[in-house]
């Protein structure tokens, strides 16, 4: 399948990185730590989209010990799982910061690296969401699916932002900032604590605040992991709001309608309309397979981020479909005949069931994903290599100033 047509690619050397940072966090500490300090670990010959992609292994890492320990997402690992899923993040957040530098500084920057960097981060936003599941003992069921839900959110959104707008806006608090710090420190401090199990406890009882008349009994016993959903669900909802308002302005000042703009939104929309009704209609894949399905949620959302980048870089119009969503359709109005039939006296009868060939309906969603979105990743990838005359792992062009300087003569 051909993602880019050969007529939009002269529009890869139009492309200009655009962004803006109003983190006081990332200005005044992790910036000088990166450019003083951890750029100069870089050899000159090193490609900043390897360095994206040697990040990201450390998060496959961590998914790897979290398999081990704790595939259920309820178990207490040992302290060192806590502590090495702290260092993991922490060294994918500052490899996924520096490749910039690397890029600006071997003279590589380009359409490539920013399509590489949102692919990876969209690959990462389900997969620590999974991690952090583990990290408060959530276990498989909603409260899971809850996080999944936030972080993707945040992340399209960001991505849909970001071709209306033509710029990346991190705010003063944001996710890829504030947001990852806070989850390394959670992490460091469940290593101190000795396993998720701590998160469970009432957070006011934990901290010594006394029950006061005027804080209801179900108040005062919701414990951290209520609370943490409870702060996600308002920090998401500021975010998105923030955004749509952000888009909007951005529209309006080209003279374009917003309306268009805002059934951007629609994809995810129906993509998580879909999720929850499938888990619901399905609790064996909610209660006993929902990692493998986290790894689809994920796959299905980094093909519309993908698409959406994609389309930024080669200006194309806004990407409304997702082929992934197909079989999910199918498996919820599959499942919905013998729900209608049980509850309305309605329906039809189910091809799947609700045993193991569904298990294995929901594994071939997840084969479908990984070869859809892997196919959508190498083309796009080759095309845009191809087309521009570089490697994407390796540095095919090495800057020479003495070169370069003697072309401009």
């Amino acid at each position: 399948m051909v993602y880019v047509r050969q007529e939009k690619l002269p529009n890869l050397k139009q492309y200009k990185y655009s962004g803006v940072d109003h983190s006081l966090l990332s200005r005044y500490v992790l910036k000088p730590f990166y450019t003083n300090f951890v750029i100069k670990c870089f050899p000159m010959w090193m490609a900043p989209n390897l360095i994206t992609l040697t990040g990201f292994s450390f998060v496959v890492v961590n998914v790897l010990t979290l398999l081990w320990y704790t595939p259920t997402l309820d178990q207490d690992c040992p302290r060192w799982v806590y502590a090495s899923w702290a260092l993991g993040l922490f060294l994918y957040q500052t490899f996924d910061a520096v490749d910039g530098t690397q890029a600006r500084r071997t003279r590589q920057s380009g359409p490539l690296g920013e399509l590489f960097d949102h692919g990876v981060d969209a690959l990462n936003t389900s997969l620590e969401a999974l991690i952090f599941a583990a990290s408060q003992n959530f276990g498989l069921g909603w409260k899971t699916v809850m996080t999944l839900f936030a972080t993707l959110l945040t992340f399209y959104v960001q991505t849909w932002d970001e071709y209306h707008t033509k710029t990346l806006t991190l705010g003063i608090v944001s996710g890829p900032v504030e947001g990852i710090v806070m989850i390394i420190g959670i992490f460091i401090f469940t290593a101190i604590k000795g396993g998720g199990s701590f998160w469970q406890q009432s957070m006011f009882r934990t901290v010594g605040i006394p029950q006061y008349a005027f804080i209801p009994e179900y108040v005062y016993e919701m414990p951290f992991t209520e609370w943490y959903i409870v702060q996600g669900g308002v920090v998401m909802g500021f975010n998105t709001i923030q955004s749509c308002l952000t888009v909007i302005k951005a529209r309006r000042a080209r003279g374009d309608k917003s309306r268009g703009a805002l059934l951007g939104l629609v994809p995810f929309a129906v993509t998580w309309t879909l999720i929850p009704a499938y888990l619901y209609l399905n609790p064996n894949i909610l209660n006993n397979h929902l990692v493998p399905f986290v790894f689809l949620a994920g796959l299905i959302n980094a093909y519309s981020v993908g698409q959406i980048i994609t389309a930024h870089l080669v200006k194309l119009d806004f990407p409304y479909y997702n082929v992934l969503v197909l079989p999910l359709t199918y498996a919820v109005f599959d499942s919905l005949g013998p729900f209608l039939t049980e509850h309305i006296g309605i329906g039809w009868p189910s091809a799947l069931g609700d045993g193991e060939y569904e298990v294995a309906y929901m594994f071939c969603m997840l084969g479908m994903a990984i070869g859809v979105y892997g196919s959508f990743v190498v083309d796009v990838i080759v095309t845009i290599c191809d087309y521009l005359d570089i490697w994407c792992l390796t540095i095919k062009h090495p800057y020479n100033e003495q070169e370069e300087a003697k072309k401009s003569l």
